[in-house]
């Protein structure tokens, strides 16, 4: 019973972390794709494991930079089935310099890392709230040594 709780709080935080990105999407371009709120959830969901796999003494702003990479990686993925397997041209960013196969670039990258700073933190409190996990904590920077 207690993995089926599990299970439904995970499906919550997934449909709570893709719509948000449905909605950042349909803000920042004006529309926006079925499946964005899948690799939206895929996003909220990694990113929202970084404390679940780091102490709480990890800095915020490396957890930050973990984020910005796990979601890159998803958005290339999920970039290269949609886009160029499925051919679905939900987003293109060849015309982007350092771009990679269109489907991720450098811009977008730094931009998810002060995307990952806010979503580490509503996947904390929200963990905190729904699952009776630990009270979120963050240390910014790396502490000094004595």
């Amino acid at each position: 019973m207690e993995r089926l709780r599990n299970l439904g709080r995970e499906v919550l935080l997934f449909l709570m972390g893709g719509m948000g990105y449905f909605c950042l999407e349909l803000v920042w371009r004006g529309w926006s794709h079925w499946t964005m709120v899948l690799v939206g959830g895929l996003c909220f969901i990694g990113v929202g494991r970084i404390n679940e796999v780091l102490d709480w003494d990890t800095p915020l702003v490396l957890q930050a930079l973990i984020g910005a990479g796990v979601i890159t990686a998803v958005e290339f993925v999920s970039g290269c089935v949609l886009n160029l397997w499925l051919g679905l041209h939900i987003w293109d960013y060849s015309t982007m310099p350092f771009n990679l196969l269109g489907q991720v670039c450098l811009l977008y990258a730094v931009l998810w890392y002060f995307l990952a700073l806010p979503v580490i933190v509503v996947d904390d409190y929200l963990r905190w709230r729904l699952c009776g996990g630990a009270w979120p904590r963050y240390r910014i920077f790396h502490k000094k040594p004595a």
